[in-house]
């Protein structure tokens, strides 16, 4: 077998994906955050940044900052310059996730947790993948918590850009499901077990 082995972690948001993954990490398993990455890529990137301004002009940056109101008005409700903006943010990532990989050749195991694993197919690309569940009204219960800027009716929007829990369950390998009725901790210990032989 080859190593590292490349785990995907996803789920829709809310549901505890970063969870899951700090568990991961506490084992000793690196983590690639991929919309993490792919917002400080906006930043640090050059080529990034300046086909970003081709497509989209300078307003897409004030002061060496990502101006994301501009930005989300321009392709949030718009699919076709969404898919503009992800052809650019897409090949970079997998780029940057290929150098984490070779980073942390020395291990057995490297997770990407990334929000939209089974939408853009890079699913495809990985050996095993995990799918984090949790019902609806939870998830968007704890964005809200989470996220107080923003309202329910986004939050909604975003859920209904991803996929279903029923597609997740028919590609992930594992599932770990989050709704509060079982310890997160036993269902990952399970998992990397498995994952690792240990």
């Amino acid at each position: 077998m080859k190593f590292p082995l490349k785990v995907g972690v996803t789920g829709g948001i809310g549901s505890g994906k970063s969870t899951v993954c700090k568990v991961f990490e506490s084992l000793g398993v690196p983590v690639y955050y991929a919309d993490d990455r792919a917002k400080a890529l906006l930043i640090e990137d050059q080529v990034v940044k300046k086909k970003i301004i081709d497509l989209f002009g300078e307003e897409s940056y004030a002061v060496d900052q990502l101006n994301r109101a501009y930005l989300a008005s321009r392709v949030f409700s718009n699919e076709e310059e969404l898919e503009k903006m992800n052809q650019v943010v897409h090949p970079a990532v997998a780029k940057d996730f290929e150098q984490f990989i070779t980073f942390h050749r020395a291990e057995k195991l490297v997770l990407k947790e990334a929000a939209l694993l089974f939408e853009t197919g890079s699913y495809q690309q990985l050996d095993k993948n995990i799918a984090v569940l949790a019902k609806k009204q939870i998830r968007l219960n704890r964005v809200l918590l989470r996220d107080n800027q923003r309202t329910e009716e986004q939050v909604e929007q975003i859920m209904s850009k991803q996929t279903s829990d029923g597609q997740r369950k028919k590609l992930a390998d594992w599932l770990i499901n989050n709704n509060g009725e079982e310890l997160i901790i036993p269902q990952v210990m399970k998992i990397y077990a498995a994952l690792t032989g240990n």
